[in-house]
């Protein structure tokens, strides 16, 4: 079996080569918003680097967090299960937005979380204190415009394995998984600084 993270770099050599998304081994093609660019193949986000994004965020129930590509969802679920942070995923695959309304509302959350089909680029992040991305890097520069308009200094960015370019991190976490695999996860702080 394909570690994910090797499944995530086969899938996006595949869409950068091809100029197409790929699928995953087994997975059917879902409706995605056509007026939305694919920032990213779908690759979920392990629940331990979930929580370990979350810690890097010092997120707590005073937050309100805004994941940018949710899949199903795990992040603000997480924030909301285990900090009480209210929490805004979107997402471009309705697939990925019907499972992470039904993982909210198993995880009895759905009172703290929304989830939007919705391109991550037109999003309102302005009353976000967390903002979290598990995007490529050319993606997570694509969405800097809109993070360093909207965003209110303090406000943190935590992106998983990819980071925001010329951006020096706040800190960095570098560890390996459970599974043995390398994980890098980046904290960035707004500063209210319109920057390209």
């Amino acid at each position: 079996m394909l570690s994910a993270m090797f499944r995530f770099a086969l899938q996006l050599s595949l869409t950068l080569f091809l100029g197409v998304p790929t699928l995953a081994v087994g997975q059917a093609p879902a409706a995605k918003r056509p007026d939305a660019p694919q920032l990213a193949p779908y690759v979920p986000t392990p629940q331990e680097v979930v929580e370990r994004m979350l810690v890097l965020a010092a997120v707590t129930k005073d937050d309100v967090l805004i994941d940018l590509g949710c899949g199903d969802g795990r992040i603000p679920i997480t924030a909301a299960k285990q900090y009480g942070a209210r929490g805004l995923g979107v997402d471009i695959d309705p697939q990925r937005i019907a499972e992470a309304n039904a993982n909210a509302k198993a995880a009895g959350v759905e009172h703290l979380v929304t989830f939007k089909l919705q391109d991550a680029m037109k999003t309102d992040v302005s009353g976000a204190t967390v903002v979290t991305t598990y995007l490529l890097t050319a993606s997570n520069l694509k969405l800097r415009p809109l993070l360093t308009s909207q965003l209110k200094p303090g406000s943190r960015i935590v992106t998983h394995s990819f980071g925001m370019g010329d951006w020096t991190p706040e800190k960095a976490d570098s560890f390996t998984d459970a599974e043995g695999r390398n994980r890098m996860l980046y904290l960035y702080r707004a500063d209210g600084k319109v920057r390209q």
